[in-house]
């Protein structure tokens, strides 16, 4: 029996080309993350008439949408509201929601950018490709928890600034479980069939 030793693998290509613009794609997607948040930045430094989106649950709000522009009652899902400035806390919590947005979406489009590159050249599974699969699951749950975790604090400043502390903040969207919960799912998911398939690839070497 020979000993194990790494078998490359040949893709299509169809299989190349499609590898190529999901990296195209991604480095895209990692530019406009880091700009955006750069922007929102930027436009929240003076701390001053500062626009915050709010998603609100159970509100309801009078829209102009009747007979002649009569008020209509609606259900308030999100808005954008217009703060003359944020409390101090609010607005470090908007540095940090931008920051860790951006950062987020660059480690992740990073990692599995190095992983195209590994399986580009002809090694799908790997151990070293299911750490890399793990860690951008981890990174990806670390953002969809932080990043609205922070964006709540900054809404609940500007809703307390603009009613004078007497708006109810349990009226405002928190983290949405569900997505955390997909996304998790997705994470180890994906983590299971790259260590699954590194281990059957390693035995099938083993054989050869």
């Amino acid at each position: 029996m020979a000993s194990p030793r790494s078998t490359p693998r040949t893709l299509s290509r169809g299989d190349t080309g499609s590898f190529l613009l999901f990296m195209v794609a991604g480095v895209a997607i990692a530019g406009w993350a880091v700009v955006r948040s750069i922007g929102n930045i930027i436009a929240a430094v003076g701390n001053r008439d500062v626009r915050v989106p709010v998603e609100f649950l159970g509100t309801v709000a009078q829209a102009p949408i009747g007979p002649g522009g009569a008020l209509v009652p609606v259900q308030l899902t999100d808005a954008v509201v217009t703060a003359p400035s944020l409390p101090l806390a609010s607005l470090w919590a908007l540095f940090l929601a931008e920051g860790l947005f951006a950062a987020s979406v660059a480690t992740v489009v990073t990692l599995l950018l190095v992983l195209c590159i590994g399986i580009l050249r002809g090694r799908i599974f790997s151990r070293r490709h299911t750490r890399l699969v793990a860690a951008a699951g981890v990174v990806s749950l670390i953002g969809a928890i932080g990043v609205p975790f922070f964006h709540n604090m900054v809404a609940n400043g500007a809703l307390a600034w603009l009613s004078e502390r007497t708006y109810d903040r349990g009226l405002t969207q928190q983290i949405d479980l569900p997505v955390l919960i997909v996304i998790g799912f997705v994470a180890g998911l994906s983590s299971t069939v790259f260590a699954v398939g590194d281990r059957l690839q390693r035995d099938t070497e083993g054989l050869v």
